[in-house]
């Protein structure tokens, strides 16, 4: 028997999603799941959640909650995070309008620019909690992150704090079904054939063949020419070629091209949803007690999701190789990318745990792309194991928005207002 310990167990829907793949994968035998959250309302919930699923289905698998961290973690075989620091109050709420001060406009702000860097920052004290525990309690442990900035908190969990990680996200396996389906093209995306390499959000599909072995690319770009839907994607595409893996939303507060406070007229034309983050988490607080009720009072159903962790699990414990896309260091995998840089490639899980694939170079223009945030990332985690502000500073300069928006001294100032807006959700920066 072995234990699979969930961190951010009161992320209920996503712990059904997760292990409730586990549970109906009758090739994992016995296990154990171990349940952690600061939350103890949401922990409870998620038990009764997935004690439900279990009776239902007749799984094997044995579910225990923990209000000690430590004592989740003993012995863990697999770990699987999925946390959010600071939550939409205040520390979202923070992430937002702070910068609105300045003018400076966001649509999620998770993953890269000036939310991301804050984000990672008050999540990397954590992290170091997390590591401390797991190389003492569970050192041999495969880390399955879910948790966002993913490019920047998989490399400190690998590089600075040498824990066994891949960071997990949903964009690649997403990527091409919805493409497809957005342009009505007839062709079923499971039969295709595909290649992907990048970092994470900014992933680009290098190639993509139909069931018969056609390049489905010119069509693609035609079709998309001609479409009025995710918009600053296509125009990415159409100006550099390839078509990346994270939605328009996420995309247009990555490049300086579409969210400009002297254009605002950008904002329209490419239908950018400013604020769409809060706006989700707002929703989703306010739905939050119908949404319980169903997961928690009634008999809890489960159809296996697309989530990668079930099928890692059981390739390292059957050894079966399967093949994902993970966040890995870049250990001269994408050539043209910096080896410090954190990338989303090929992974061949099976015994010996994560074989990243090699990939080369990509398209030197994806490659540039790409760069100007793994800059940004690389400082982040600099500034995370230093506690220096000025790589904090340091890395909101090389930001590609922030650079293209504000001065300099109105970026370090927007990063002063947001260190002392967040207060004792950060660590003590020097």
């Amino acid at each position: 028997m072995f234990r699979i310990t969930f961190l951010g167990a009161g992320s209920t829907v996503f712990a059904k999603n997760v292990l409730g793949d586990c549970m109906l994968t009758p090739s994992l035998g016995e296990f154990e799941i171990a349940l952690y959250d600061i939350d103890a309302q949401r922990l409870e919930d998620s038990r009764l959640m997935l004690e439900s699923i279990r009776k239902n289905y007749h799984c094997s698998a044995t579910i225990r909650s923990y209000s000690d961290r430590k004592e989740a973690l003993r012995g863990a075989r697999f770990i699987v995070n999925a946390i959010q620091v600071g939550g939409y109050e205040p520390c979202t709420v923070t992430d937002f309008e702070v910068p609105k001060k300045y003018g400076f406009l966001q649509t999620i702000a998770d993953s890269y620019g000036i939310g991301g860097i804050f984000r990672a920052l008050r999540t990397f004290p954590v992290l170091e909690e997390f590591a401390r525990d797991i190389h003492e309690v569970c050192p041999d442990a495969l880390f399955l992150n879910y948790t966002n900035p993913m490019a920047m908190l998989t490399s400190y969990l690998t590089d600075v704090l040498h824990v066994n990680a891949i960071g997990l996200c949903h964009s690649v396996q997403s990527c091409l079904p919805s493409l497809l389906e957005w342009l009505k093209m007839p062709q079923n995306p499971a039969k295709c054939r595909t290649r992907f390499a990048g970092i994470n959000h900014q992933t680009w599909m290098l190639e993509v063949y139909g069931e018969n072995g056609e390049d489905l690319y010119p069509e693609i770009k035609r079709r998309a020419a001609e479409s009025d839907c995710d918009k600053v994607r296509f125009e990415i595409m159409k100006r550099f070629g390839y078509y990346n893996t994270e939605s328009s939303e996420h995309t247009a507060e990555y490049h300086p091209y579409f969210i400009k406070k002297n254009y605002p007229e950008l904002i329209s034309r490419f239908d950018i949803p400013i604020d769409e983050y809060p706006r989700r988490c707002i929703k989703q607080i306010a739905e939050w007690n119908t949404m319980r009720e169903s997961l928690v009072n009634t008999e809890v159903t489960h159809t296996v999701s697309a989530e990668y962790a079930a099928r890692i699990i059981h390739a390292v414990i059957n050894d079966e190789p399967y093949r994902v896309y993970g966040n890995v260091p870049n250990t001269g995998i994408i050539t043209n990318l910096p080896r410090k840089a954190c990338v989303e490639v090929p992974c061949m899980i099976d015994r010996n745990g994560v074989n990243p694939c090699y990939v080369g170079d990509i398209p030197e223009q994806l490659a540039a792309l790409n760069r100007k945030h793994v800059s940004v990332q690389i400082l982040t985690v600099e500034a995370g194991k230093t506690r220096k502000k000025d790589a904090i500073y340091q890395a909101a300069y090389l930001d590609p928005r922030c650079a293209s928006e504000l001065s300099l001294d109105e970026i370090k100032s927007l990063c002063d207002d947001l260190i002392e807006a967040h207060g004792k959700w950060l660590p003590k920066f020097d």
